[in-house]
């Protein structure tokens, strides 16, 4: 399983993809999990201070929202399955 991380939260990990093990049947919160694990200093900038996901951070499930299309961090993964997570993103 692998994620794409973009901007600050890439500088954080020190790369723009991650892989991460979880076993068969994992769902995006074991990866999240998975991912947080490996890289803990992404817990401040993704998680508030109930350990929940920020409401301005975005993640992605094969280019869908798991949260508003899927059944969110219980979303089944499939082995070969994308996952992104996008910082808060500011333009003008």
């Amino acid at each position: 399983m692998h994620w794409r991380l973009f901007a600050t939260l890439a500088e954080t990990a020190g790369d723009t993809e991650v892989a991460v093990d979880v076993d068969a049947g994992a769902t995006v919160g074991d990866a999240f999990d998975a991912l947080l694990d490996a890289h803990p200093a992404l817990e401040d900038e993704v998680l508030d201070d109930d350990g929940d996901l920020y409401e301005h951070v975005r993640l992605l499930h094969e280019g869908r929202d798991p949260f508003t299309e899927e059944d969110g961090f219980e979303t089944a993964l499939e082995a070969d399955d994308e996952l992104a997570l996008f910082p808060p993103v500011s333009g003008g």
